[in-house]
């Protein structure tokens, strides 16, 4: 795949998830223009600035997960990270996220590794349930773990087919944009990742990274 396919793949997704709440801005706005009654009036303010705040999370998520993340450097605040991935599954309260990453700082690539596969995790609890994202930096090299647990897990085989392998059949879904990047990015720093058995009630992700091939620029 060349970097302007997986570019039109990431504005593809970005585009797709911004929809809803970029349409229900639209519309809070056309219904408070011919709104009268105070009530509704605070109640379409209330829905707008719903709107707005998950249009906003999902746009920093996607700047550190997808983009360049400029500002930051060769190296992420985890913070950050973590306050982008609170924004992505915090706000409707169906996912509870733990986050257990003990470094205050990882390298770009590593970062963008990590929230490109716990996106990838917490989409596949259909119905909610628990997200935890671990991460430690070692001698050796970084490790990375995500763990989905819910009532119902459904991940798409063509999105464990391309974190495994990179595409089917030569081509890539929009929606396994993260997939494909997270696959490329392990790749590139000679590194691996492994998935649990589809059977398995539980979804466990585990990478590793070599320290010598880190990702560090992203």
């Amino acid at each position: 795949m060349t970097p302007i396919e997986l570019a039109s793949l990431m504005c593809s997704r970005l585009c797709h998830d911004l929809m809803s709440p970029v349409g229900a801005l639209n519309n809070g706005i056309e219904l408070l223009a011919d709104e009268q009654d105070p009530e509704m009036r605070e109640r379409c303010l209330e829905l707008l600035a719903e709107s707005a705040r998950a249009s906003a999370n999902k746009l920093k998520f996607f700047r550190l997960a997808f983009g360049a993340a400029g500002g930051f450097g060769d190296e992420v605040d985890t913070r950050e990270a973590h306050t982008a991935l609170q924004g992505l599954y915090g706000a409707d309260k169906r996912i509870e996220l733990g986050w257990m990453v003990a470094d205050d700082k990882l390298p770009k690539g590593a970062v963008k590794l990590l929230l490109n596969l716990a996106m990838i995790a917490g989409d596949a609890l259909v119905r909610g349930g628990r997200l935890d994202v671990g991460a430690e930096q070692r001698d050796s090299g970084i490790e990375i773990v995500i763990r989905a647990e819910g009532p119902r897990i459904l991940l798409d085989p063509k999105l464990r087919q391309t974190i495994a392998e990179g595409h089917s059949n030569g081509t890539v879904d929009p929606r396994a944009a993260g997939a494909w990047l997270a696959h490329s990015l392990a790749a590139e720093a000679g590194g691996t990742i492994q998935l649990s058995d589809p059977a398995d009630e539980v979804l466990l992700i585990g990478v590793d990274l070599p320290v010598a091939g880190s990702p560090v620029q992203g």
